[in-house]
């Protein structure tokens, strides 16, 4: 490369005339090119600004790319280079920018070419999955060949787009694309498939359905908690967001779940998702790192994972090369030093080339230093670049563009006078005055950059400066005025202070100036400025003339005490003063609140005072949040009761033992009360025997020769320590020795006892008490229950069953003596079909009959009667079988003739043990009353007079030796005929009822 030497002439700033190297404004960038695509190329971008314009080449894995290549699939367009026809067994590789012109070459960040790939999944059938309802079930995805490596995963049921949403039950890992169910129900029934996308693609596959089938298990057993996904130890970046996933696999009932940082509390940063299974950490910081534990605990045990959390970070500059020109034969060193974990290594490029150099110095630079250098820090996680020109140059000295100034100095003020003309090597520098030549002494002094400064200004001073620069290549020279202003001085400082928080207070300030120059004023508290426009809400500026700068201070807050300063200040001076706001109130938070010593139910808290804020602190307030108390902070009970301002430890009684505490401690004065502490690191009280215990002891009934024994379960609060249970103890009214049983569920309800000599109806005497591994508690109140009876042993007898019509029958038998019934159980079912698919009905005690109804026509139905009680069904009676009757005729036209209207009905045919029909009867009557015409006909129409007004009711029924067949009804209403499809039965009539279905034609 041909490098621009420069020298004898000093020229524009290099961005002017001159030109620059090379500066990216982009760069090329990882890409995944689908292997589906229809766009048949791939562009790699790369464009930089630089004069002359730059050139541009590429390289592929460190190597050049022949661009003129004889069938090559490269072309540059600008700088961006195209691929057209992407072959994965050629492009595949690492691709870097070269930029060049006049003043060197940089390179570019390096950029991969991947092809992209997701195949579809494979084709064979899912077996279904078959779990019990409770425990857990795992739905594998198995995804397809596919690249990149990254996958997002869904799930659907049934249908698309019926998505499963995560939630406390259910989970899909994000690597491996399974569905977890942590306790399966009969709600998860159906077909699941997965559905695999490629983001880097743009492409989406679906697996094959897989049935999951939920087993029965009745009652649904109960599981301790089960951790069976679990985040691994983890490496998180600095600045992302870092998400760890437990699952709970089987746990029933539900457990709470509670996430801890052991060597600290959880960072502020953190949050909590899917109902406690996921955490999640934005904005990821060093301190963050640690070990990390993930507890699930319900009434059946708990279950606990912990990870180790290391922070790493990505390469970040924390000093940089940048651009510069330096004088020929002049020493320098560039500098790079980058942070990262692990620390980033660092290398150099020049003009696109290495530099086996560790640093960047120079000594005695020349023209062959001159370049563009690159410094690139790089750790596992990723690299950086930075770039930048030097430049040597020699010239004689010029102040074309850069001339001495026009200065104002301040009457007893300092001033200094810049000197900076351009020049290589650097010049040597002298002044002078009007016509007098300038030497250092005690009020006037050269600088070695060239700079005049001359202290205690006064209007002798004033005149014209002029600045020489000499040096082998040259001289030159440029000359400036100085003006002398009267300085600025404070008439009116602002004074100490004393207010109480939300008052009103005002600090004062005001200055003399040099009339001809304007003034501002401005206040600062402790150092920072203070914003007027974005403070307006506490600070306000007086408007009482430009020399007075006084600042109201309202509704001040305690963050508003400090050392205010009053800066006047003009285009040549500024002079300050000072002032101290006091701000009384209530007293800051105490700090440092930890637990020194605990029992059962007291701890013993110490924590650091806090600031007082200038009014002394009268008392403490001491607070505490439990387990149980849904985040709520309650006021604690202390020994001694008062805990005085002046202490910095105290005990708190009246505790719960075995529950996790959090405790606050808040101050106050007479001006009010602080905020709170932060809280105390969690702590778990003693373990201690139980004291509560179970509450409306109860119980009696169920199945023979049982003792059945209920209580109301003690709250989990009132456990006092693991291995919670409950003692049964229970003994007949006229014995003396007491049965004990040992329960150890904590939330049981009921237990029972079984024995064969257990006599029915028995008098007992029972009491309940709590334990755990500390002992046991009081007993409750003993109660009085009865063992169960014994269920009947005998049989109804049936006396008698008859159809009523096709679709009823009625059943009646003799009552049973037995005196503890509960009532009467009457199975039936279809003569042909299994008794598994009978139906049954539960009749009263006190009754001994009852009806069957919504019965098939013209069906055998058995029948049988049993009795029950608490203790279960007695035998049951002997089959009866009873047969329904035949539906009633069918009507199969109508016809309104004028007055009349004309009712057709099918004929009826009798089976072969049925008399023969002789006959029909057709019923006309009032709706509502039970008497009215009756028509006797041989044919299978009839014609009747439309009523005058109100509601008729036609019943036609067919008519045998034996007796009258079921009822069809329709009913009319002026010209209008209802189909009623009322069957009422006959009186002795031995064939089966007939079914008659009313069709209605209206004349029109």
């Amino acid at each position: 490369v041909a490098l621009l030497t420069l020298g004898l002439v000093c020229l524009l700033p290099a961005d002017e005339v001159t030109g620059y190297g090379p500066v990216f404004e982009e760069q090329p960038v990882d890409t995944i090119y689908p292997e589906e695509s229809p766009e048949a190329k791939i562009t790699m971008n790369c464009r930089a600004r630089a004069n002359p314009p730059a050139t541009y080449k590429w390289k592929l894995d460190g190597m050049e790319i022949d661009l003129d290549a004889g069938g090559s699939h490269y072309s540059l367009v600008g700088g961006n280079l195209v691929i057209s026809k992407p072959d994965k067994t050629e492009h595949v590789g690492q691709y870097s920018c070269l930029a060049t012109n006049t003043y060197g070459t940089v390179v570019s960040r390096e950029a991969s070419v991947q092809f992209g790939y997701l195949d579809l999944f494979s084709s064979e059938e899912r077996s279904s999955v078959y779990v019990k309802e409770g425990q857990g079930a795992v739905l594998l995805c198995a995804p397809p060949p596919h690249y990149p490596a990254e996958l997002s995963f869904r799930w659907i049921l049934n249908e698309f787009p019926t998505f499963i949403i995560p939630d406390k039950r259910r989970f899909v890992s994000q690597i491996t694309g399974n569905l977890y169910i942590s306790k399966v129900d009969s709600s998860d029934r159906g077909n699941y498939s997965c559905i695999a996308s490629s983001p880097s693609i743009s492409k989406s596959v679906f697996s094959n359905y897989i049935p999951l089938e939920p087993q029965t298990e009745r009652p649904i057993r109960k599981y301790p908690a089960d951790l069976r996904v679990k985040f691994p130890d983890t490496t998180a970046l600095v600045g992302r967001m870092s998400p760890w996933s437990a699952l709970l696999w089987g746990s029933n009932p539900v457990p709470e779940i509670r996430w801890k940082k052991i060597d600290g509390h959880l960072p502020s940063n953190h949050e909590v998702h899917m109902t406690g299974t996921q955490l999640h950490l934005y904005n990821v910081q060093f301190e963050d790192g640690g070990t990390y534990k993930c507890e699930a605990i319900n009434s059946k045990g708990k279950d606990y994972h912990t990870a180790r959390v290391s922070v790493e970070a990505f390469p970040e500059w924390v000093e940089h090369i940048r651009s510069t020109e330096k004088d020929l034969r002049s020493d320098y060193t560039m500098s790079c030093k980058a942070s990262g974990k692990p620390n980033p290594h660092i290398r150099w490029l020049k003009n696109g080339e290495p530099v086996d150099r560790k640093e960047m110095r120079f000594s005695s630079l020349t023209f062959d230093d001159s370049g563009m250098y690159q410094c690139i820090a790089e750790n596992r996680h990723g690299v950086i670049y930075a770039s930048a020109e030097l430049r040597v140059f020699d010239c004689a000295p010029t102040f074309e563009h850069n001339p001495v100034k026009r200065v104002l100095a301040a009457k007893n003020g300092r001033v200094v006078i810049e000197c900076r003309p351009r020049a290589a090597p650097k010049p040597a520098f002298s002044w002078s005055k009007d016509t007098e030549l300038l030497s250092n002494s005690t009020r006037v002094f050269i600088w070695e950059d060239g700079s005049l400064e001359i202290l205690n200004v006064t209007r002798a001073d004033e005149g014209r400066y002029t600045c020489f620069a000499e040096n082998d290549r040259g001289k030159a020279n440029s000359t400036g005025d100085l003006l002398v202003m009267d300085s600025t001085k404070i008439t009116l400082a602002p004074s100490n202070t004393d207010v109480k928080l939300g008052e009103n207070t005002s600090m004062q300030c005001a200055a003399s100036h040099d009339q001809s120059l304007d003034i501002t004023f401005i206040w600062s508290l402790d150092g920072r400025v203070i914003d007027l426009h974005i403070d307006s809400q506490h600070y306000e500026r007086t408007t009482n003339g430009s020399s007075n700068g006084k600042l109201l201070i309202k509704n001040v807050q305690l963050k508003h005490a400090g050392q205010y300063t009053c800066t006047a200040q003009t285009p040549v001076d500024n002079i300050t003063a000072s002032a101290h706001l006091v701000v009384r109130g209530p007293p800051g938070a105490p700090g440092g609140v930890r637990i020194i010593e605990k029992t059962d139910k007291s701890v013993t808290l110490q924590w650091s005072r806090g600031a007082d804020n200038h009014s002394p602190i009268s008392k403490y307030i001491i607070q505490y949040k439990d387990q149980f108390s849904n985040d709520v902070w309650k006021n604690a009970t202390t020994f001694p009761v008062n805990v005085e301002g002046n202490a910095e430890m105290t005990t708190v009684v009246d505790l719960i033992p075995w529950t996790d505490y959090e405790f606050r401690v808040i101050a106050t004065n007479t001006l009010g009360t602080g905020d709170p502490s932060n809280p105390s690191p969690i702590v778990k009280t003693l373990e201690a025997v139980p004291v509560v215990a179970p509450s409306d002891v109860g119980g009696g009934g169920g199945a023979s020769r049982e003792l059945t024994i209920t209580w109301t379960p003690v709250k989990p609060e009132y456990y006092y320590g693991p291995n919670f249970g409950y003692i049964v103890a229970f003994k007949p009214q006229d014995e003396q020795e007491w049965k004990r049983v040992a329960v150890a569920d904590p939330q049981a309800r009921r237990y029972i006892h079984k024995a064969s000599d257990i006599p029915p109806l028995t008098e007992f005497q029972v009491k309940v008490k709590a334990f755990n591994v500390q002992g046991e508690g009081p007993y409750s109140l003993t109660a009085i229950i009865y063992s169960a009876q014994d269920a009947p042993s005998e049989a109804p007898a049936v006396v008698e069953a008859r159809a009523l019509s096709a679709k009823a029958a009625t059943v009646s038998w003799m009552p049973l003596s037995y005196n503890n019934l509960d009532g009467y159980q009457v199975k039936y079912w279809e003569s042909g079909q299994s008794e598994g698919q009978a139906e049954t009905i539960a009749v009263s005690s006190r009754e001994n009959h009852t009806k069957l109804e919504n019965l098939r026509p013209y069906t055998e139905y058995i029948i049988e009667v049993r009795g029950y009680n608490s203790a279960g069904y007695g035998p049951p009676s002997h089959h009866f079988r009873v047969l329904t009757k035949k539906p009633p005729p069918k009507i199969i036209a109508k016809k309104v003739k004028g007055q009349s209207i004309n009712i057709a009905w099918e004929q009826v045919e009798p089976m072969a043990n049925e008399s023969s029909i002789e006959g029909y009867r057709v019923l006309y009557r009032p709706e509502g009353q039970t008497t009215g015409t009756l028509y006797n006909t041989y044919k299978r129409n009839i014609d009747l007079p439309l009523p005058p007004n109100g509601n008729y009711v036609v019943e036609v029924r067919a008519h045998t030796e034996g007796g009258d067949g079921a009822t069809t009804t329709v009913q009319i209403t002026g010209n209008k005929v209802i189909l009623s499809g009322g069957v009422s039965a006959a009186q002795s009539l031995s064939v089966l009822s007939l079914l008659f279905v009313a069709l209605l034609c209206l004349n029109l």
